[in-house]
């Protein structure tokens, strides 16, 4: 399971400008230069996203972005939703239906449970948590993960290597 580059990117464009308030407005160029993301991924990013009813745009010289809502009301379920839509829809079984125009399983399938409950477990965390809760540095993060999921353990991170070019 992996998230799409859209939905990540997506998120980070949000919190950059969660992270400088609720009412503040930043240029497509602004969040691309933050986040490291071309002007164009960036303009079509923010597109979907006012689309989704996440950021309002004003034109003109000192226009720009801001959040539609306070980060605190932005669940973070809906924005990858908006952005890539659910784990497991009520379409997919229509979609891999193989051969034949409903699929062979369609009256009795394990996987169609496993997903299902998947898709819910997902759902309780992405659905519990804010744009305004990834704000808060990692360990912060993780404890209120833990204390919202009934003591769910997570793994500690592993550290990040950066690239080197050579």
């Amino acid at each position: 399971m992996k998230l799409s580059a859209q939905e990540e990117y997506g998120l980070r464009c949000l919190l950059q400008m969660a992270s400088r308030g609720d009412s503040a407005s930043l240029s497509i160029p602004e969040i691309s230069k933050a986040e490291g993301l071309s002007i164009p991924n960036v303009a079509k990013l923010m597109r979907l996203l006012r689309i989704a009813g996440f950021v309002k745009s004003v034109r003109g010289q000192s226009g720009g972005y801001t959040l539609a809502k306070p980060a605190a009301l932005i669940l973070v379920g809906e924005v990858l939703e908006a952005l890539g839509g659910k784990l497991f829809s009520e379409r997919f079984c229509g979609r891999h239906s193989g051969l034949e125009s409903v699929c062979v399983h369609n009256t009795d399938c394990s996987m169609r449970a496993l997903w299902l409950a998947l898709q819910h477990m997902v759902g309780k965390v992405l659905f519990r948590t804010t744009l305004s809760d990834l704000l808060l540095q990692e360990g912060a993060m993780q404890k209120i993960l833990e204390s919202r999921h009934g003591g769910l353990i997570l793994p500690e991170p592993a550290p990040m290597n950066p690239v080197t070019n050579g």
